[in-house]
């Protein structure tokens, strides 16, 4: 057995059943050897879209999802998707194919691309290393929460690898990561805070979307009077419940905020607290209380000083500090007042606006609302970037912590339909619907053939301003020439149809009977919305995004 094959067997006895790529001469042997194994493999049209599909797959599923590349070249395609990863810290194997020659055409510095967008880089160096080193790779993905580049040189893949299936009899998957118990002194700390708060708000974020958490947070919440509030990646993880004020940042409703920033002791769980969630701190007031836990000290402080930080896991942190705080439930912010307006007006579907709808254009408020009603409830949604993006975020309701995919860490258009592709597959008990404006829609085009040969039911919509529009709507006001962010029109609906897609255009609500009409329908096409939206106005959000730049 040569180590192309080991490699591939190892990975697959390591608990990775999931691989999407793009197949060429130097990962082909690996590849196969992964789908003789038992995984499945996904081929996708293009490298960035397999590295984005592996990154979503996983954050739904959980786990570890892995990505094969071509040396050089194929690496470099999926960069921007590993990028995503990474400073998502999503448990990801990415396997490299890597030139042995400095003078190949392919030959490029493969470690040096993976640090730069924050990945770590492994190889494999020998056959006599090559299972343990392959199994090292998913360990560390899983132990640390990182993404890994595994090169395989050519000339290494080509090597016999000594009593190779003694070693794989061997390999297994890791232990689960450890969770991190909390000090004693630190959860003391943190129920004194909330014993004395009177208008506590709990956040949380990507730490706290793990198996009890909800529940744990919930009930921590409910004794100390708390209402809760969750960053956009765990968007969902409160639904229902009825003190929850969705999500905080720049996406929050203008009561959530005003929510928010009333509070007096406001906590992180699991949450990086970032210029997002904090819409750059303006959403902490002045002399309230800060507080952050996360299982990573070095993440504590990062991004807003605190005055209490708490090392631990979420779930143990929310039960201890339940423990500690004794039996006796405290009102804190769970006023009839906070309730009633909470019932009324926190919903951005609930505020008034006017309809800017023409007969060529309908309003993006408008259409997500509509689609909101049309839409199954039990569903998940991958988003693309761009100015149209906080319409679906907001308007489109998800059931849970995996209804939302948001692959937005690195700030990239065009991930959009792999996000979502990657969360089909994860999630196939539930509808996909992919939001995308349309420059990330054309730029990602090319995977709409992956959805039509994986026959996924998928809802696409593109939010169709014919523009960049976050650039027209930042630089227009100030007189800039807008020649290099605007386009002709486009018929993305016809270029659906090319790839054998159902589509529809969409200029005003009646338009979106189509869409009512395929979902009681067979679905055997995936459906493609164009939506010509209105293009007068930026987004409410869109300000505050251009502030971290």
């Amino acid at each position: 057995m040569n180590v192309a094959e080991a490699v591939g067997r190892t990975l697959v006895a390591a608990g990775v059943d999931q691989v999407f790529g793009v197949v060429g001469s130097g990962n082909f042997h690996v590849t196969n050897a992964m789908v003789a194994a038992g995984a499945r493999f996904v081929a996708t049209r293009h490298e960035g879209g397999a590295a984005t599909m592996a990154d979503a797959y996983a954050r739904v599923r959980g786990g570890v999802a892995a990505v094969s590349v071509h040396q050089g070249c194929g690496l470099t395609n999926a960069m921007t998707g590993i990028g995503e990863a990474a400073k998502s810290r999503t448990p990801l194997v990415v396997l490299a194919a890597e030139a042995s020659q400095p003078r190949s055409n392919f030959a490029v510095d493969q470690g040096a691309l993976a640090h730069a967008v924050g990945a770590r880089s492994a190889r494999v160096t020998s056959a006599a290393d090559a299972i343990t080193q392959a199994s090292d790779a998913v360990r560390l993905a899983v132990h640390e929460r990182c993404t890994v580049v595994l090169n395989l040189p050519l000339d290494v893949q080509v090597q016999e690898v000594p009593d190779a299936e003694r070693e794989l009899a061997a390999v297994a998957p890791p232990s689960p990561r450890p969770a991190v118990t909390p000090a004693d002194d630190e959860i003391a700390a943190l129920a004194g805070i909330l014993a004395s708060a009177e208008r506590p708000v709990l956040v949380a974020g990507r730490g706290a979307r793990g198996p009890g958490c909800r529940a744990a947070v919930e009930a921590l919440a409910e004794r100390c009077g708390a209402l809760l509030a969750t960053s956009a990646v765990a968007r969902g993880l409160f639904h229902g419940n009825p003190w929850s004020l969705d999500v905080s940042g720049g996406f929050a409703s203008p009561l959530a905020a005003e929510l928010i920033e009333g509070a007096d002791v406001v906590v992180g769980l699991g949450c990086s607290l970032t210029m997002w969630t904090t819409r750059h701190g303006r959403l902490i007031a002045d002399d309230a209380t800060l507080v952050q836990v996360d299982d990573d000290p070095a993440a504590l402080g990062v991004n807003r000083p605190v005055h209490l930080g708490v090392t631990g896991d979420v779930l143990l942190t929310a039960r201890r500090t339940l423990g500690a705080l004794g039996d006796d439930e405290r009102r804190g912010y769970r006023t009839p007042g906070v309730r009633a307006a909470l019932t009324d007006r926190l919903r951005w579907r609930d505020i008034p606006y006017e309809d800017e709808g023409t007969r060529d254009r309908i309003d993006p408020r408008t259409l997500s609302i509509a689609l909101d009603d049309l839409l199954p409830a039990e569903r998940v949604i991958g988003i693309d970037s761009g100015n149209f993006m906080g319409h679906p975020t907001m308007y489109l309701s998800v059931p849970d912590e995996q209804g939302l995919c948001f692959t937005q860490a690195f700030q990239s258009i065009g991930l959009g339909l792999a996000t979502t592709i990657g969360a089909a597959l994860a999630r196939p008990d539930r509808l996909a619907v992919a939001a995308l404006g349309d420059g990330g829609a054309l730029m990602s085009a090319v995977e709409l053939d992956t959805v039509r040969r994986l026959a996924l039911p998928m809802v696409v919509v593109v939010y169709n301003d014919d523009a960049y529009g976050a650039e027209v709507h930042h630089f227009g006001p100030d007189g800039f020439p807008l020649g290099t962010v605007e386009f002709p029109p486009t018929d993305i609906a016809a270029v659906a149809r090319g790839y054998g897609f159902e589509a529809v255009t969409v200029r005003t609500p009646a338009d979106l009977k189509a869409v009512r009409d395929w979902l009681v329908g067979p679905r055997t096409a995936p459906l493609l919305v164009d939506a010509k939206v209105v293009r007068e106005h930026g987004s409410w959000w869109l300000e505050e995004a251009f502030r971290g730049h």
